[in-house]
């Protein structure tokens, strides 16, 4: 119950943060990964790399602060996200 009342406690953006920093994580994991893809696709492919990011940051104990925090966090998930997208498609 102590897990449940933390993570509702915890700070987190709100719908049109979550947009803007899936949008540019998507568009640098986009450039990193030499992939061609479109808004939309790099706007999920960041929200999903967000999402896996910070989860494997919590489960290594690796804190992530702040807005640059967070950003390294979805760009590091959305290039594993289009990695395992791109060996899937093959």
């Amino acid at each position: 119950m102590d897990t449940i009342n933390a993570a509702m406690a915890a700070p987190s953006y709100g719908f049109f943060a979550t947009i803007f920093i899936g949008l540019i994580a998507g568009w640098i994991a986009e450039r990193i990964t030499s992939s061609s893809h479109g808004l939309l696709t790099n706007i999920l492919v960041g929200i999903a790399g967000s999402f896996l990011g910070a989860r494997v940051a919590e489960l290594l104990d690796i804190p992530i602060r702040g807005f640059v925090g967070t950003m390294v966090a979805a760009v590091a998930g959305a290039v594993v996200v289009i990695a395992i997208w791109n060996a899937a498609r093959r």
